[in-house]
């Protein structure tokens, strides 16, 4: 994650963290062993993280606690809303794909917003573990991580859940649709 230097004012911080908490006892099955005072004292110590989940918030993506990292001592967040994210959709991979459009270019693509919020975007194990907490991209799809060697060849890979299995596709980088967007996620 690149240094953000950005803050919430007080007030928003309270309100995001009212949010967060809110969904946190909601959906307990995605983090039963996991103590809210615990996350939110992280998060108090890292304003710039809230930061960073208060664009994942306005962004559509209504991220949650799915994991604890014993080693790193970090909690993991997710983009846990049914559909992938609203406000990013419509988007090309990445930024080389942006460049190779020369007409009807969308508006960014998935690794530069991931980048611009403080983002990572989810790898295909990731993203089947998202998947093992309710059902996710049942009408949409999610850009995921692409390995070196098939964005060589211009190509990139999405994710979506269908017939209660989960499919990666691929399609060209360059490419966008209105039902495409990314999912994201953050280490506190």
């Amino acid at each position: 994650m690149k240094n953000i230097k950005k803050k919430l004012s007080p007030d928003q911080s309270k309100d995001l963290l009212k949010t967060l908490k809110t969904r946190f006892e909601k959906n307990r099955k995605r983090h039963n062993d996991i103590d809210w005072d615990k996350v939110q004292a992280k998060l108090e110590k890292q304003p710039e993280k809230l930061w960073v989940l208060d664009e994942m918030e306005v962004t559509g993506g209504e991220p949650d606690v799915v994991g604890y990292d014993k080693k790193t001592n970090e909690f993991i967040f997710f983009d846990c809303s049914e559909e992938s994210p609203k406000e990013r959709r419509s988007i090309c991979y990445d930024h080389e794909a942006l460049n190779s459009r020369k007409e009807n270019k969308p508006k960014n693509s998935a690794i530069n917003m991931a980048e611009e919020m403080g983002i990572e975007i989810l790898t295909e194990e990731e993203y089947r573990e998202l998947q093992m907490l309710g059902e996710f991209d049942m009408k949409t799809s999610s850009w995921i991580k692409t390995p070196a060697n098939i964005r060589k060849l211009k190509g990139a890979l999405f994710c979506d859940r269908r017939y209660n299995t989960v499919f990666v596709y691929h399609n060209g980088a360059e490419s966008y649709y209105a039902a495409r967007g990314f999912r994201g996620s953050l280490r506190v």
